[in-house]
């Protein structure tokens, strides 16, 4: 049977694509030690989405490792060898804030964790697929000198700028920007994937998520912004804002559309090539709006706090241009928006969290 990897098999994207693929009938193997409850405490923790993909999917199983161990990956990936055709690398420490407090920690799991997962798949399945879940904070801060306008509800560019239309594309320089901790280690990671597919030769795809969003986020604080606020609006809870008056733009993409991304290029794969992957104009938010969203939906009132100082290197605008990829997989389009996805979070979520 066709195996795929995939790492951090139990947040947002990881499951997603635990479930896509299981049910397409591959085995999929998981990676995936539950470092988010490291990260983030208990209620960050994966454990409850491992325990429901394991019940759910016969085809499915999960190995207890951590992708800094190269060791550890070289047995799984030798076990299965050839039988992989595809992996999907969604394992990281994914909070800029928290990468501040221990960058050793954030950048060996995400640069030097991508570069062993590379290098088991060079070794012993090198004509399978790689993806990499890579992020727009591998463009620092340089959106936010874009030409931006500020409106009654959210930070727009100007209307003249070429992005306005679709969004801000792969050009953008990479370069001679503020990234954050968090920020650098993924671009290390997004070069080497690159490499690896440039250099080496193997198919690698890097795709540079907006805001990636989902019923399946272990929502906290630091990381999960949609499933965060919604959290916050069906318990009450407040919310904190940071800087920009609220009204920073995020584009947002459910986890379905970015997995099935996956799979179109899983398809016809290219080798180390980059794709920013977000909502685009179809489905974006500033925190402001979102939040008008959320109480309509779950009926509360959001409450919250402002502070001035917003976080460093954070984005006032971000909307990916999806026009590369739809050009390379002219098949593949968005179907659920934002208020879906919102609407979707809450109702999976609303007795867990009220509980």
């Amino acid at each position: 049977m066709d195996v795929v990897i995939i790492t951090g098999a139990g947040g947002l994207i990881g499951s997603e694509s635990v479930k896509f693929f299981c049910e397409k009938g591959f085995q999929v193997v998981g990676i995936d030690n539950d470092m988010r409850k490291y990260f983030f405490g208990k209620e960050g923790s994966t454990k409850w989405m491992m325990d429901e993909l394991s019940s759910l999917f016969s085809n499915f199983r999960n190995e207890f490792v951590d992708i800094r161990d190269l060791d550890a990956l070289a047995k799984i990936f030798k076990k299965y060898n050839t039988d992989i055709k595809l992996i999907i690398h969604t394992a990281a420490q994914p909070s800029h804030d928290w990468a501040a407090r221990e960058p050793v920690t954030d950048f060996t799991i995400n640069a030097n964790g991508t570069l062993n997962l590379l290098e088991v798949t060079r070794t012993h399945c090198e004509n399978a697929v790689f993806i990499f879940t890579s992020t727009n904070k591998v463009y620092g801060d340089t959106p936010n000198y874009l030409p931006l306008v500020e409106l009654p509800t959210r930070w727009e560019v100007a209307e003249t700028h070429p992005y306005y239309k679709n969004g801000i594309d792969e050009t953008m320089t990479i370069d001679d920007s503020k990234h954050s901790i968090f920020g650098v280690s993924k671009t290390a990671a997004d070069l080497m994937v690159q490499e690896y597919g440039k250099y080496f030769g193997l198919k690698t795809g890097v795709f540079r998520g907006g805001c990636l969003t989902g019923p399946g986020h272990s929502a906290a604080e630091l990381h999960g912004f949609l499933a965060y606020l919604m959290k916050c609006a069906v318990t009450r809870k407040e919310y904190s804002i940071y800087g920009y008056q609220g009204k920073q733009v995020r584009d947002n993409i459910h986890s379905y559309d970015l997995v099935n991304a996956f799979y179109h290029f899983y398809q016809n794969p290219r080798k180390g090539e980059v794709y920013n992957m977000g909502g685009s104009r179809f489905s974006n938010c500033s925190l402001h709006e979102a939040i008008v969203f959320c109480e309509e939906i779950s009926g509360n009132k959001v409450h919250y706090r402002y502070m001035e100082s917003n976080r460093l290197g954070d984005h006032i605008w971000w909307i990916s241009d999806v026009s590369k990829f739809k050009r390379h997989f002219p098949h593949w389009d968005f179907t659920k928006n934002l208020r879906d996805i919102l609407a979707e979070i809450f109702t999976c979520n609303k007795t867990k969290w009220a509980a």
